[in-house]
């Protein structure tokens, strides 16, 4: 972390006391999180307070963490004994207290040009069956089509949002095509009808496969010939 970073770090937390939790600071900047019932208040500070001045709002993404940690689904480097699967330990000791059933989560990225700095803020939607946050419209007015495109997405709702109405999705569609449990080849199939003249829905007609070749590959560790000469 530069000494940049860090003295605004400091800053941060003056102004903000025990509002936000610091999850991560590094050179990308900073990563806190929020809880949902102090999103708004927080979002306004961080935006007004002349220390921070957070003015821009470049994103705010919605994340369903449905499953994360409970299977050994990561990737992340290759050794000579193959890929890590590694499971998120962490996550699962926070299962069995309960914190688990935090499913949805809104990812916020704030740029202060004032102060050339970057901060990611995130806030974990309290109902799984019904995920909503507070609408920060008020706060940066570019916040009202990225969460329409997170409502329609993930289907979290945003209290108070102007106008939240799904903005890439047909209007007709059913379910939030971004949620870990929505099929990836669809509910149904669209096309548009020339003899009827409009869109109309059909069941899917293509099948699901495996992404993933069921193929063995040929792999020199297990070439008996090479295995001799190595024991020589």
């Amino acid at each position: 972390m530069t000494a940049s970073v860090e003295s605004f770090s400091a800053t941060v937390s003056e102004v903000m006391g025990n509002t936000l939790s610091l999850v991560m600071a590094g050179d990308s900047g900073l990563h806190y999180e929020v809880a949902a019932g102090e999103l708004k208040a927080a979002a306004r500070r961080l935006h007004d307070d002349p220390r921070l001045s957070f003015e821009v709002l470049i994103d705010v993404a919605g994340v369903d963490f449905l499953g994360f940690g409970e299977a050994e689904w990561k990737a992340e480097t290759a050794t000579r004994s193959g890929f890590s699967r590694g499971v998120n330990r962490l996550n699962l000791a926070a299962e069995a207290t309960g914190s688990a059933s935090r499913r949805f989560a809104v990812v916020y990225q704030l740029l202060s040009i004032r102060h050339n700095q970057r901060l990611t803020l995130k806030v974990w939607c309290d109902n799984v069956d019904e995920p909503a946050v507070d609408s920060l419209v008020d706060v940066w007015a570019g916040a009202n089509w990225f969460e329409r495109e997170a409502y329609d997405l993930f289907g979290i709702l945003f209290r108070d949002h102007p106008d939240l109405r799904r903005i890439l999705t047909d209007y007709g569609f059913i379910g939030h095509p971004f949620r870990k449990d929505f099929p990836l080849i669809g509910n149904v199939e669209v096309r548009y009808d020339e003899q009827l003249r409009r869109v109309v829905y059909e069941p899917v007609s293509i099948e699901a496969r495996t992404l993933v070749p069921r193929v063995i590959r040929h792999d020199e560790r297990y070439d008996p010939v090479v295995n001799e000469a190595a024991a020589k």
